[in-house]
């Protein structure tokens, strides 16, 4: 599985990953670019998950149109000790995503 681990989420959970294929938004030079054309790249890029904490993406896209699946971790912080505590239900859940869906990982 491809993931791509979105500019709010740090490198560092890259580590917690290791069984995945997994890039950051940096690594590819995609730093900067706005919610729509990410997801077009991540659906161009062959991409199955977009792992984000941006709760608000769900409201600003239409993502019927992204052939991408989208998981959110319903985390206040973007640090490492907070993300890494979502890593057993995300990994848990992470195959059972449909396309074009997002869903909310909680701990």
């Amino acid at each position: 599985m491809k993931i791509l681990l979105d500019e709010c989420v740090t490198k560092k959970l890259k580590a917690w990953l290791s069984e995945f294929e997994v890039y950051t938004v940096i690594e590819l030079g995609w730093g900067g670019i706005k919610n729509g054309k990410l997801l077009t790249l991540c659906a161009e890029n062959d991409f199955d998950v977009l792992l984000t904490i941006d709760k608000n993406l769900v409201y600003q896209q239409n993502l019927s149109k992204y052939k991408i699946r989208i998981a959110v971790l319903n985390t206040v912080t973007s640090k490492i000790e907070e993300l890494i505590q979502f890593m057993p239900s995300f990994k848990a859940q992470v195959s059972q995503i449909e396309p074009y869906s997002v869903y909310v990982i909680e701990k």
